[in-house]
């Protein structure tokens, strides 16, 4: 089929055996990803579809949430067996965009947003953690 082949857009299929080797901040990790029988890639993952606190952040609160965030996350994957899925190329290199899969099925960045520790982001622009919420 003409014109219907991979792209640098193109969302890998399936879902990726990994481990987390570090948690960057509420919405990235390192990983380690089995992407077959026996090789593996460490990349950077950005969680997909979220938005959390930058640690280098603008002021306290912000930077006291990211630590929240970032140790929450921490919580949920270090030492546990994850499923990386709907993984895309990120807009920097060296880094991929993806929902990360707990082992009870639940999704990581659906954990933070329930839990208060991050914002939904669908792309353009995000809004401040220091800024007061829009209406």
């Amino acid at each position: 089929m003409a014109g219907r082949g991979v792209t640098g857009r193109t969302p890998l299929a399936g879902a990726y055996r990994a481990e987390v080797l570090t948690v960057i901040d509420g919405d990235t990790i390192e990983a380690r990803v089995h992407v077959w029988m026996g090789q593996e890639v460490v990349t950077r993952v950005r969680l997909k579809d979220i938005d959390a606190p930058e640690i280098k952040g603008a002021c306290g609160p912000e930077r006291d949430s990211a630590l929240a965030a970032r140790d929450r996350l921490a919580a949920l994957v270090i030492g546990q067996p994850v499923l990386l899925s709907e993984i895309r190329p990120d807009k920097y290199f060296g880094r991929v965009v993806g929902r990360i899969v707990l082992a009870d099925g639940a999704d990581a960045g659906g954990s933070l947003l329930a839990e208060g520790l991050a914002r939904p982001y669908r792309g353009g622009r995000r809004q401040g953690w220091c800024d007061p919420p829009q209406p």
